[in-house]
């Protein structure tokens, strides 16, 4: 009787002891922190233990924040300059690297992919010194090619900073965001090419009507995921511009913002209420792709 007790018992809880230590970590590492940190939106803090009630002030507050425009400004203008880049030069290199003209085909896949393996603190590291005014080696290229000294200062000057800031974000991207389209390349049937090509259709016409219809999910899944993560930039910047907001605040970004705000201030409500309007741009962008129907392809 008693065995039989315990095996009813085993049987009946048994997955729910399985499964505690993932809800426990999940609740604890996610479920917790996103409802404290809704909270705290709330909330006027000077550190984590004095913390006054102010209701939707945060966000009041946070509609005539110039520094907060600033930041979204900044992060939408690294959008569009990073997305208008990448995607052609990832899918340029995809068609290059899926062309069988090229030889070592694995070795260079290989070599622009393993820019994305390094992380964007070394990136951010290596790019301060590449751009450094003064032994950078890309004013020593230029010094070399003008014949005179070139001292531009690609990290200070406010303009000049935002292409360099992009310019590392290229170096570390592009070749993640090959990798994509050379899969999607590779699984477009190749008989409608050599049906179009029989009809008489040329190169261009056939990466019209053909390639961009076949690695179109792709493409815009390339576009969504580019757009969340630029959002969500901030180590790069970060550490690129030494652990400032940049040159006038041109490393500004959304996040650098609420890092600031919450560990550099101390106002940890403040940033709870970015951190939550960022999460809703983030929503508003995909609920864009959801009416106009780009959902229904990524």
């Amino acid at each position: 009787m008693m065995r039989a007790t315990l095996w009813k018992l085993q049987a009946r809880y048994s997955p729910y002891l399985f499964v505690s230590p993932f809800v426990i970590l999940f609740c604890t590492f996610l479920i917790y922190p996103l409802g404290r940190s809704f909270m705290l939106g709330f909330y006027k803090t000077a550190g984590p233990r004095n913390q006054l009630f102010i209701g939707f002030d945060n966000y009041k507050f946070l509609f005539q924040d110039v520094l907060f425009w600033v930041a979204v400004g900044n992060t939408t203008l690294y959008v569009i300059m990073f997305l208008s880049i990448q995607i052609p030069l990832s899918l340029g290199l995809a068609i290059l690297l899926n062309s069988t003209l090229v030889h070592a085909r694995s070795f260079f896949r290989f070599a622009f992919f393993s820019t994305h393996l390094v992380g964007q603190v070394f990136v951010a590291v290596m790019f301060a010194q590449i751009l450094s005014v003064r032994g950078g080696l890309v004013n020593g290229l230029l010094s070399l090619v003008v014949g005179h000294t070139v001292q531009i200062n690609w990290i200070g000057d406010p303009y000049l900073a935002r292409v360099s800031l992009v310019i590392a974000s290229l170096w570390l991207s592009v070749g993640f965001a090959m990798i994509y389209f050379l899969a999607a390349l590779q699984a477009v049937d190749q008989d409608l090419y050599e049906a179009a090509e029989v009809d008489g259709a040329g190169k261009w016409s056939r990466f019209i009507h053909i390639t961009i219809p076949g690695i179109k999910p792709v493409l815009l899944f390339m576009i969504l995921v580019g757009i969340i993560g630029a959002f969500q930039l901030f180590e790069l910047p970060w550490v690129l511009f030494q652990q400032s907001t940049g040159p006038a605040n041109a490393g500004l970004t959304i996040v650098s913002y609420l890092y600031v705000t919450a560990f550099q201030g101390g106002d940890l409500g403040y940033a709870s209420s970015i951190g939550w309007m960022l999460v809703l741009i983030v929503l508003m962008i995909v609920g864009t792709f959801r009416v106009f129907g780009f959902g229904r392809d990524v």
